[in-house]
């Protein structure tokens, strides 16, 4: 059984959420100065990724 595109984006859609979900967590509990706010940002911008990752889903 192999791996289609669909599949593919969906495991990337994942994977971007647990990456994006997981800076901002560092963002907001871990590094509670300027950085922390790079953190969340970089955060946002995996979840806007992954967010058109899986609107290309069905579509490729």
């Amino acid at each position: 059984m192999g791996m289609n595109k669909n599949t593919v984006l969906g495991w990337a859609t994942f994977i971007m959420i647990l990456a994006g979900l997981g800076l901002i967590a560092l963002g907001a509990f871990r590094y509670r100065d300027v950085s922390g706010w790079g953190f969340a940002a970089v955060g946002v911008g995996f979840l806007a990724n992954a967010w058109v990752f899986n609107a290309l889903k069905g579509r490729v």
